[in-house]
């Protein structure tokens, strides 16, 4: 490692800006000159862990312990700690580290006083996927702006979504999961529901086709398992143990490592609702919260404009609020340069140059930095394991001198916990009985499916008697055409005499005295006397 000619920027110099006068956390010894000095520390305010940072290198070189160690001291420091964990190698800060050779020396070059110690720590998951307690939101709650982002529309659409949102509410329509917001969409779509779309108004067949295929194609990539009730509330991130120290929460995500969109879509709801939630605060002499997401170039890698943009934003706004955010990842370029202008708090491992890209992405690097006593382009090339390049925020806000710096080890277990053991600390919390079981209650999805269920029995039945209708019809029209062709019957004997010509004459004669006298001889009536 070399060192700038100029004697007005010796060590001392560098070590006195991280002489820190209130709470601070304990990086490691300073390097200069290829040697380590462990009566010079570098540390980092307590108080500006709200500003941000970011923790880079490439991979091998530290920067999961570099996480790890500045966890370990928030929490012990009462500042609850979120990891996302992408490859699932962070749970082992939940169980006491074990000492080795490596351990000693290097606790023995920082001045550090090492102790086996386990934090208090709590593990999730996305919606049940992968162990740790499902966390989940409802459609209703992650609300129709983030769900436009996530799903990537554009403005005409996303203000339709809000119609769509508006008219479930208006209707009593809840949208609890997926399965709701796009029974409504088909809805709205099908010969039923388009009396009502051209209710709502400004919203056309087109793009309520558009969103429910981006709500298909939304599901398909394992979102319809983050959506859903029991919904999680976000205050759970902020406790703090019985003994005062900061829980660490764990998000497990190596279930999900191959969703990205997944991913970030739970990141834009986490930073949100705690935005909503927590208090303007200002400046605090510790923060609430500090995020820590790992593999961050899994979030912007592919990202719409739509979704930086509110990354940007909520990065910018969640200082006020007392909330810190630490991205973990390989090159600054990783980051967009809205979110890392954000960052005040720079922890860089080495970097390699074995392509021009690496190269050219080295001299990126060095140009981030504030103007430093070291050859920046040469030494984050030969940084060692567990080294890094440390630039943080003072007490008053202004960046501290460029300090190489040997980092301090965790005292909790560098790798992840065993299945069993990860499986027993997510059972034996007591957020499991509140969160584990999904709950299915009657919403948008069942109300309509009723409702549609209802009015298709009623399109039956009224078909079926009209059928019957019919049937009784035809079967009369048959009958009177039956009764027309058939032959008449056979006379009776009576008919046939009272037809004949001789009874026909023989009536006729009744009319006169003959007949009368025939008539009175045939019938047996008597002859009146005169």
């Amino acid at each position: 490692m070399s060192q700038s000619t100029d004697p007005a920027v010796p060590a001392d110099q560098i070590a006195a800006g991280y002489a820190f006068t209130g709470p601070a956390l304990d990086l490691g010894a300073l390097l200069w000159d290829g040697t380590c000095l462990p009566d010079r520390q570098i540390r980092i305010p307590l108080a500006m862990l709200n500003r941000h940072g970011l923790v880079a290198g490439a991979t091998g070189t530290g920067k999961t312990k570099t996480l790890q160690l500045i966890a370990e001291q928030l929490s012990a420091n009462g500042v609850p700690v979120f990891l996302a964990d992408i490859k699932g190698d962070v749970s082992g800060i939940s169980a006491p580290g074990t000492t080795n050779d490596k351990i000693e020396e290097r606790a023995g070059e920082v001045a550090q006083k090492w102790e086996p110690t386990a934090c208090p720590s709590e593990f999730y998951s996305l919606g049940g996927i992968g162990p740790g307690i499902p966390v989940r939101s409802t459609v209703t709650s992650f609300g129709p702006v983030l769900l436009s982002k996530v799903l990537q529309l554009n403005q005409t659409q996303e203000q339709s979504l809000g119609l769509i949102f508006h008219y479930a509410d208006t209707k009593g329509l809840e949208l609890f999961d997926l399965k709701d917001l796009r029974a409504v969409v088909a809805f709205l779509v099908s010969d039923q529901g388009k009396p009502e779309l051209k209710g709502i108004g400004g919203l056309s067949t087109v793009t309520a086709g558009v969103i429910l295929r981006a709500l298909t194609a939304f599901e398909q990539q394992g979102a319809a398992e983050f959506f859903g009730e029991p919904e999680f509330d976000t205050g759970e991130f902020l406790r703090t143990a019985p003994d005062g120290r900061g829980v660490v929460s764990v998000l497990e995500l190596s279930a999900v490592q191959d969703k990205p969109q997944l991913f970030s879509t739970f990141l834009m709801w986490l930073l949100a609702d705690l935005y909503n939630d927590l208090p303007e605060v200002g400046d605090l002499e510790r923060p609430k919260l500090v995020f820590f997401f790992d593999e961050a170039h899994l979030l912007f890698s592919g990202a719409s404009k739509a979704f930086l943009a509110s990354i940007t934003q909520t990065v910018r706004l969640i200082r006020s609020k007392g909330v810190g955010v630490f991205f973990v990842t390989q090159t600054p370029k990783d980051v967009p340069a809205d979110v890392l202008a954000q960052l005040g708090n720079r922890v860089q491992h080495a970097l390699r140059a074995f392509t021009p890209d690496d190269a050219k992405a080295l001299k990126a690097t060095v140009k981030t930095f504030p103007h430093s006593a070291y050859d920046l382009e040469e030494l984050l090339t030969q940084l060692g394991t567990g080294e890094a390049v440390v630039t943080v925020l003072s007490e008053n806000g202004a960046p501290t001198p460029v300090a190489a710096t040997r980092l301090r080890a965790p005292q909790s277990l560098m790798g992840p916990v065993g299945a069993q053991a990860l499986d027993r600390a997510v059972k034996s919390s007591r957020l499991w009985s509140r969160y584990a079981e999904p709950v299915d209650r009657e919403s948008a999805y069942e109300k309509i499916t009723a409702e549609q269920a209802a009015a298709e029995a009623k399109a039956e039945e009224a078909a079926a008697a009209a059928e019957a209708e019919k049937q009784a019809e035809q079967a009369q029209k048959e009958a009177a055409r039956a009764a027309r062709g058939a032959p008449k019957a056979d006379p009776s004997l009576a008919e046939q005499v009272v037809g004949s010509g001789l009874f026909r004459s023989l009536a006729r004669s009744i009319g006169t005295q003959l007949g009368r006298e025939i008539s009175r001889s045939i019938f047996g009536t008597a002859r009146k006397r005169r």
